[in-house]
């Protein structure tokens, strides 16, 4: 439906638009605010937002997506926004909507039979709708970039592809052009924002679910960390369980169970099967994430998937929630700092209190279509 730079492209635009990002990424990170003084940043923003509810029941949907989502507007448009701003809150729910829908049963009938989108109404003309409105809004700002730009001094993310546009102008076959930068933000918006805080949100029901585990996260946090700075990424490799914590909600929830339709670009070989030139390939996460030799007892959520006998981290090659191979996410690195920073800034400010008895939380995702969605909950904050 939408023409897509990395997400959804193959061949040169995708191989030029990706290196580009990765390379931007990076070098944003290696700036004067880089990416983990983004994040940290937005982790107090996040405290600060929840502490105003002042221990009372509340659904942490809204809040848990702002901070994802302001994020990629700090690192796309330099500055970050206030939670209550109309434009930042239009925007981020234009592109958590698109989210949702992609996730009903609907649209895995319109992804299996594509002709019946031509002839059904629906939410999937919805989908258009919004991605229009954030296409909108996009060229505005990118119009607002042009007018000030400086190539001594680029900002962010779209000062950085503007600079690139001016070097490649002279090339009529470049694939830097305004409207790939504005597909390009989409993609970024699209796939850095609900993913993050979906699995925030799936997170802390989790942690509802087993205040054990939530207990050693908050000794390790309180051991390692203290309370008199901010978590950095330099503390992880000091806190083994809270990592394998992360790494297990990630694991128990397979976000993405399907993964995102591939194609193969040659006749394929596979287990005796010959897979066709152009043949569209969907991949079970799941079988690799909830394989029973390497973590046995997948649909139990124990960190201890990945620890070993001695409660050191352990890796595993089984571990892909980003995908594998060259179209493994591109936000990987983003994504993984944002939810060691979020959880353990949370939990270093915060206990965590259910509203209802631990054995009647429900984790049974609602939604499992292209993302599995956690059922709606509430909890209190009570400042520590």
């Amino acid at each position: 439906m939408l023409e897509q730079c990395i997400i959804f492209s193959n061949g040169n635009r995708w191989k030029e638009i990706r290196r580009f990002t990765l390379t931007t990424l990076r070098n944003l990170g290696m700036g004067k605010r880089n990416l983990e003084d983004r994040v940290q940043e937005e982790a107090q923003c996040l405290v600060e937002e929840l502490r105003k509810t002042n221990g009372s029941p509340c659904d942490p949907t809204f809040i848990l997506s702002c901070a994802p989502c302001n994020v990629i507007c700090s690192t796309v448009f330099q500055n970050r926004f206030d939670y209550k701003d109309q434009d930042f809150l239009i925007l981020m729910e234009k592109v958590n909507e698109n989210v949702r829908i992609l996730s009903s049963p609907w649209m895995q009938i319109y992804n299996n039979f594509p002709s019946l989108i031509d002839y059904c109404p629906g939410s999937h003309r919805t989908i258009l709708k919004n991605a229009d409105y954030v296409r909108s809004y996009l060229l505005e700002k990118i119009k607002e970039h042009q007018e000030s730009l400086n190539v001594a001094n680029p900002r962010d993310f779209i000062d950085y592809y503007l600079i690139k546009l001016k070097q490649t102008s002279h090339n009529q076959q470049s694939e830097f052009t305004l409207e790939n930068l504005t597909t390009t933000v989409l993609d970024l918006f699209g796939a850095g924002t609900e993913t993050t805080s979906t699995t925030l949100r799936y997170a802390l029901l989790l942690l509802l679910k087993h205040p054990d585990v939530t207990a050693k996260v908050q000794e390790e946090i309180h051991h390692v960390v203290g309370r008199n700075h901010s978590p950095c990424m330099q503390d992880r490799s000091h806190m083994p369980y809270t990592d394998a914590m992360i790494h297990e909600v990630q694991r128990f929830i397979n976000l993405i169970p399907t993964n995102l339709p591939h194609a193969v670009t040659c006749d394929t070989k596979f287990r005796n099967y010959i897979i066709p030139k152009g043949t569209t390939v969907i991949t079970s996460l799941t079988s690799v994430l909830h394989d029973n030799k390497e973590f046995p007892n997948p649909e139990i959520f124990d960190p201890g998937h990945f620890l070993d006998k001695n409660g050191n981290f352990k890796k595993s090659d089984y571990f892909m929630p980003f995908s594998t191979g060259k179209r493994i996410c591109a936000g990987e690195g983003l994504a993984r700092m944002e939810l060691f920073l979020f959880l353990t800034t949370i939990l270093q400010n915060f206990k965590l209190k259910s509203l209802v008895n631990t054995k009647d939380i429900d984790t049974t995702p609602v939604v499992n279509g292209f993302a599995s969605l956690p059922p709606q909950y509430q909890l209190c904050f009570i400042p520590i």
